[in-house]
């Protein structure tokens, strides 16, 4: 049987399969602290002052919002969203870790707070991650003047401006995060010169010229973003800069899922 859905003013509400990716935002009526979770069936959205818990897992009659059906390795219920002390709270009650960020996993039995704003969370099976997209409506800016209003737009995460050719190099070189693969590292500057070759051979795409193009993106934004210089990061640097680049990119949804078309539109145009 279908878990039953409280209803309390419409405080809690469906989210249609159509809905649409939860990282561009939210209409700006949306009551503060309002939680939004949607999976490839759909989600849910609850009001902040509703006593209940969000359940999502691979069943989706055991579930509020399906996640990783197909994969046997995710619990039928993997885990829940609660309400506790004015935040969100998600609880990993499966065998699987949840990745939050790029450098925190919840393991079974573990808890995090979730942060106001867009959060991603990746169950990490052995084959592959699986997407459960997360929103907290953030509260609103009081208009008190230019000064608060400035401050107010300073404190949110930024969509970095990249040029067509900037962005199709950094999606070929991420193409594995994109792709939600387990321990997924960036593409080599051979492999990624390749692929630009096969997708574009007029361009004369080299491994020179593409780890230029991406050795740009990182100086210009390691203005506001550690961790992309060498001289910011330990020995032995390895893959870390790039890495760091595109966990950047992704977390500031400057880069999505849906920009692997790039890839295709471009073989698509050679055709």
């Amino acid at each position: 049987m279908t878990l039953p859905i409280p209803r309390s003013s419409n405080k809690v509400n469906l989210l249609p399969p159509d809905f649409g990716s939860l990282t561009r935002g939210l209409p700006p009526s949306v009551e503060p602290g309002t939680l939004f979770v949607l999976g490839v069936n759909g989600g849910m959205s609850i009001a902040p002052d509703v006593r209940f818990a969000l359940i999502f897992g691979r069943s989706e009659p055991d579930v509020h919002v399906c996640v990783g059906a197909e994969d046997p390795h995710v619990s039928r219920q993997h885990g829940h969203i609660t309400r506790d002390h004015e935040r969100w709270v998600l609880h990993n009650v499966g065998r699987l870790p949840i990745r939050v960020s790029a450098n925190r996993l919840v393991i079974s039995g573990d808890r995090a707070e979730l942060p106001s704003g867009y959060t991603p969370l990746f169950i990490v099976g052995p084959k592959q991650e699986h997407l459960l997209e997360v929103r907290v409506a953030a509260p609103a800016v009081q208009a008190a003047g230019p000064a608060v209003e400035f401050e107010a737009k300073t404190r949110e995460r930024k969509v970095w401006p990249l040029s067509p050719m900037e962005k199709l190099v950094v999606v070929c070189l991420g193409q594995r995060y994109l792709r939600n693969e387990p321990y997924p590292q960036p593409l080599t500057w051979a492999q990624v010169a390749t692929e630009l070759r096969v997708l574009r051979p007029e361009e004369k795409w080299t491994e020179r010229r593409a780890a230029h193009i991406v050795t740009n993106v990182r100086k210009r934004l390691s203005r506001s973003v550690s961790g992309l210089l060498e001289e910011e990061v330990p020995p032995p640097v390895g893959n870390t800069l790039n890495h760091n680049l595109i966990m950047e990119l992704m977390i500031s949804t400057t880069i999505l899922k849906a920009d692997l078309s790039l890839l295709e539109e471009s073989a698509a145009g050679e055709g």
